[in-house]
Order: structure tokens, then sequence, then C-alpha cells
């Protein structure tokens, strides 16, 4: 707990005036709001401090390796050559999510400055104290939570043994868990004579689901056997548990209510944000409520104003044609496989803008660009224990380019879930410098990737996927909010009302952009909300009863035909009409004001990865020469129906509205 006699400086560096922690909740001078920034102190040293001793006149020491930093808008000390311990957590910085970022390091009675690593974004809650661990935490979670931490696990696993830090997973202490979110306290270093593989970890499970529901126990327990028992190759276990994953998932109810609109700020004159859906339109949306998206557009009026509504108009062509021949498979899309196919969907309108640029001979500077965060819930055909099918698998599938944003807010937490593409990000998953040292830098927040700015192959591209088995809401948004920490300082007033009934997803949505615009205001603003409910009170419609003798047949008809699945899953026809068409697009001759984006900020190209398209639409977008279909529809939109006229009956649903 926090002594009223602790003093917490300022978070703003050009104010730096005291704060009393139990007394004021923002600064009295610049009216800043007070930030507790809780610490870990990693090694043996740390551990041996009393609370209360306050080390290099800055950290107070709250509890064992508990530390708060009291002067938080300071950047902490850190050598120029960083030590090599420092290094594996700044690259894996895109796993943030799960793991601790390194913050700064301190010297204790004289010592070596660098002898005590202090991490931030660690399992601490608000006021100081740590999450539980897994076992403590549990026999109280539900099954499918019990089997979603051990996928999070399981995900971990690889990226950490090419580090050599698989080890940190066997350390039951380590491994917290904030909700549904396994989160480490610490990375640990494995000995290099010491080789560890999915047998020590299932060693590590066994006791666990021992005591796991019911409903999940016979499956963990065959999974876990065979971790141990045999050399079972990961990608094996990895489709086992994701189908027991899934199947537990799917027999929760799931309701979403979405909602977006876009604002153009009290200062700007064009907006230059895009999002779906928008309240001014998309109401009865058959991708609604499934797909939600918002893109910052970045150049000026008709550069970023056209570059950020073209992102936003490819993606829903894209996703129709996704969804429709998903809906078509007999057997469950491994997430492997949706992930590439949404990368692929990035690369499209990434080309589709650069090829608008190109025609355009849009040089350097000029070259118009936006933002993405993008969400999709798939729902796919699963069975359950109960012998039903169901389309409601729960999963949910993120992905961003830029620096819009997504998080999932719930009520007793607020998690970012993405990472922005920015010069600090670059420096830190380079490991040439710690976050906050990079925050200082004059050029932090410049953007390295935009959609537009550069081809295909120039992006570095994550997706993520996540399963919903909670209630909660997942706000994507623009920096138009984001900016200045305005989400994580007032996520409980603006999500709080939403979860409890007392607001609607529309209100709050007006509400968000209302903050945005008093508390920023200096950029456009766009906001969209799913509100997430898997409480039972909310119940699903589920498929009516069959009669056994048909129940059987169709169980008996999917296992011979995962059975005879050799190949790639393939995909009908619905689509590949497309590709046979001879496109050609007419661009305005005007030059369009477009962004500022310096060369030296964008990444090196990823090359060699593997894309795999589920879609006709999608080979045609990515190889084609012309600007693709949705440019087509956007500049041509007689010429485009008239093509949509002459597709087959399941090809004409790919196609967008006449306007």
């Amino acid at each position: 707990m926090i002594s009223t006699q602790l003093i917490i400086y300022c978070i703003n560096p050009a104010c730096n005036s005291p704060i009393n922690p139990m007394g004021d909740s923002v600064c009295a001078s610049c009216q800043t709001p007070l930030v507790h920034r809780y610490l870990w102190a990693t090694g043996s040293l740390s551990a041996q401090i009393p609370p209360g001793t306050k080390v290099a006149d800055r950290y107070e020491v709250i509890s064992p390796q508990i530390w708060l930093d009291t002067q938080p808008g300071l950047s902490p000390d850190a050598p120029e050559e960083l030590p090599k311990e420092v290094i594996p957590y700044l690259r894996l910085y895109q796993e943030r999510l799960h793991l601790p970022q390194a913050y700064g390091f301190a010297s204790y009675l004289g010592g070596d400055p660098t002898d005590i690593l202090l991490l931030e974004n660690v399992p601490i809650n608000e006021i100081g104290n740590i999450y539980s661990t897994i076992v403590e935490a549990w026999e109280q979670a539900t099954a499918v939570r019990q089997v979603y931490w051990l996928w999070q696990i399981l995900q971990l696993w690889t990226p950490l043994s090419e580090l050599g830090l698989n080890g940190s997973l066997l350390v039951v202490d380590n491994l917290r868990v904030q909700g549904w979110c396994v989160r480490l306290l610490e990375l640990y270093q494995t000995p290099a004579d010491e080789k560890l593989s999915l047998q020590n970890l299932g060693q590590c499970w066994q006791f666990w689901v021992a005591s796991a529901k019911a409903s999940v126990a016979k499956g963990l327990q065959n999974i876990v056997q065979q971790m141990c028992e045999t050399e079972v190759e990961l990608e094996a276990i990895n489709v086992q548990l994701n189908n027991l994953l899934l199947a537990s998932a799917a027999e929760l109810p799931l309701v979403l209510k979405v909602a977006g609109s876009t604002d153009i700020g009290p200062l700007m004159v064009q907006n230059e944000d895009a999002c779906y859906p928008n309240t001014l339109g998309d109401l009865d949306e058959p991708l609604l409520p499934q797909l939600s998206i918002v893109c910052d557009g970045i150049g000026g009026h008709e550069g970023g104003e056209v570059a950020s509504k073209l992102a936003v108009q490819s993606v829903k062509l894209q996703i129709r044609a996704l969804l429709t021949e998903v809906t078509e498979q007999t057997v469950l899309v491994p997430p492997e496989l949706l992930q590439e196919q949404l990368e692929a969907s990035l690369r499209v309108i990434n080309n589709v803008i650069c090829a608008g640029n190109n025609e355009q001979k849009r040089q350097g500077r000029e070259r118009m660009a936006t933002t993405i965060v993008m969400a999709l819930q798939v729902p796919q055909r699963v069975q359950t224990s109960t012998g039903w099918q169901s389309n409601n698998t729960h999963e949910l599938y993120l992905a961003n380019v830029g620096d819009s944003r997504a998080y999932w807010i719930t009520r007793n937490y607020c998690q970012l879930l993405t990472v922005d593409d920015d010069v600090t990000t670059r420096e830190v998953r380079f490991a040439k410098s710690l976050y906050r040292k990079a925050l200082f830098r004059p050029d932090a927040s410049a953007l390295t990737q935009a959609l537009g700015a550069r081809d295909a192959e120039s992006l570095r591209l994550k997706v993520q996927r996540f399963i919903v088995e909670e209630d909660g809401i997942l706000l994507l948004c623009s920096d138009g909010l984001s900016d200045n920490n305005c989400v994580e300082q007032s996520w409980q007033d603006y999500a709080k009302p939403v979860l409890t009934g007392e607001l609607t997803v529309e209100d709050a949505v007006r509400n968000w952009i209302n903050l945005a615009n008093e508390k920023n205001g200096r950029d456009n603003t766009s906001v969209v909300l799913t509100y997430c409910r898997v409480s039972p009170e909310y119940l699903v419609p589920v498929t009516p009863a069959l009669p056994e003798e048909i129940i059987e047949a169709e169980i008996q008809e999917e296992l011979e035909e995962q059975e005879e699945l050799q190949e790639p899953i393939s995909f009908t026809e619905s689509s590949r009409s497309l590709l046979d068409l001879d496109l050609d697009l007419d661009l305005p001759e005007e030059p369009l004001i477009t962004p500022e984006i310096p060369p030296t900020l964008i990444t090196k190209p990823n090359r060699g990865k593997r894309l795999v398209m589920l879609g006709g639409v999608l080979a045609l977008l990515v190889g084609g020469t012309s600007l693709g279909l949705f440019a087509w529809w956007q500049f041509n939109p007689q010429g485009f129906q008239q093509m949509c006229r002459q597709l087959p009956q399941r090809g004409q649903q790919l196609c967008p509205p006449g306007k």
C-alpha cells in the first residue's frame, strides 16, 4: 500500500510538480492525471531490499521486487551499450501483451549501475498488487479459459525457444493471469547445456489438467499424455488444442453489438479518417457485426481521405469473399491459414493504394497512405461436446498497420492489444534503445509503416487471434482518441456504463469522440465499439435437434472427409470467375495532396513470406497489374456493376451494391 508521506512527481517533464497520491488525482499545476507506474525489479539483490526503502532517490520499494517510480516523467537510467540480458526483452517487444518490457536500470548502495533491471508492463494491478498465478486461479476458471491459457502458452513456446527463453514458461510462479490473458513476470535464460522440449511443458501441465473442468478434462489429459510420452510435433499438439478450444468456446452464447462513427474534430478542415461501421450509414450491412475497421489517412484532402476510404471499402469486399468461402468448408480452417489470409488482404490494400500513387506519379512525401486497425469475428462450424454443430466459434482476428489501436475493456481492466508501427517501436525491436528512452526522440511518434507508402513486400505484418470468452468491449480508434493515453486514463468512466447496461454502444461512441475532441482536439477521431456478451442471460440461437440417425451420419461423413484431406483446403469457384477479367481503370487527373513519410522511416522488406490465397479475388488484386476490384468500383461504378451482372449468381454476391 502507498503511504501518506509518499510523493509522486507529475509525469509531464515540463511540469514535474509534486503530487500527493493519497489526496490528488491530477497535477494541480497542469492537470495531468496522476500516474502510478509499478515496476518489477529482477534479480536476487532486489528481493533483499526491504519495503519502504527509497532506491536511487527515485524508486519506492512497495513490497519485495515491486517498486513504484515516483518520477515517471523522467527517462530511466540506461547505459549507452545495453547489457546482453536486456536484449531478449527488446527483440520480443511484439509480444508485449504477454511479456514485460525493459524499463531501465538501478543500482543499490553504490553498486554497479546495471545491478538491477527494472521491468514495466508487468502483471501488477493499479494499486501495486501482483496478479494470481495460473495455479492459484485454475480451479475457479471456466473450462474455456483453462484451455485458452494453455493455448496462449503454446503460442509463446516457439518465439521464446528461438532465444533460449522457453524455460520461462515452466516456472509456475512466473506465469500470471489477468482475466483471459497469460502474462509473464520476467524472462529466464535456459542454460546452454539444457535442451527443453514439449515433454517438459507437458510435465508442467499434467498437474493442472488433473483438476481441469469435466467438459475438457479428457481432451486435455489426452494432449498432455502425448506431450509427455511421445515425440509429438508442436503442430499436432497445436491443432488438437485449438480444436478443443473452439469446441468448448462454441458452447458459450455470443451476442455482438457494434457501432462506429468518425468526426472531423474542432480544428481540422477535412476528415481523413474512415471507419466501418459509420453512423451515417452501414446500418443494414451483411458484414455486421462481424467486421469493424478504423483507418486514419495520411496526406491531406484527396490524399489521406481517399486512401482511408479506399482501404475500408477494399477490406469489406475481400472479407465478403473470405466469409463466403469459410462458411462453405466442412472442416475447421486453421488459424494460421486465416491469419495468412488477412495478411494477404492487407498487402492487397497496400497495392491498391500504391498503384494509385504510381498512376498519379506520386513520389516520396507526395504519396497518399493510411493506417488501419481491423477486427473480424469468424463464425466457423464446429462440433461441440453435446454433439451439435455450431457457427459460433468465438474467434476474433485482429490486424493493424500504423498507429490506429485496438483495446479490450472489461469491468476490471483495459488492455492495449496492438503495437504501434512508429520509430519508438522500431528502436526497441532492433534492440537499439529501451522504450522509455526512445520516447524522448523528436521523431518518436513518426510512422514506420502505412498502407500505400511502399510496395506490399515492405510490410511487416502480424495478425493476432483471440477467443471471446468473457463480456467486454473491443474498442478500435484512431490516434485522435488514443493520443496522450486518453483511453487508459478514461476507460472506467466511458466503458463501464455499456457493460452494466446503462448506456448503448451508439451513445458510448459519441461520448468517446467528445472526449477526444476535448482532450486532444487537434486531429480527426474515429471510434468503433463492439460490445461482446457471453453472459447466459443473452442466449443465441442453437441448431435445432435432429434425429439421431441424421446426426450420426453427418458426424461419420465429416470424419471420413477429415481422413481424406491430404491437400491444403480447397475453395469453391465462387470468385474464380473474376480471374479472367481484363481490368482497366481511369483515375482522376488532378493531383492529390499527399502524406509526408520520410523514406528513412519505412521498414526493411520482409522477403520470402508465403501468402496463401483463399479466393480468386485476392490473387487478382495482389498479382494483377490494375489497381484492383474496389478501385475500379470506386472510380468507375457503372463499369464495375456491369461486370458484376455478367458473373455467375454466387459471384454477384461479392460485388458492392450499385450507387
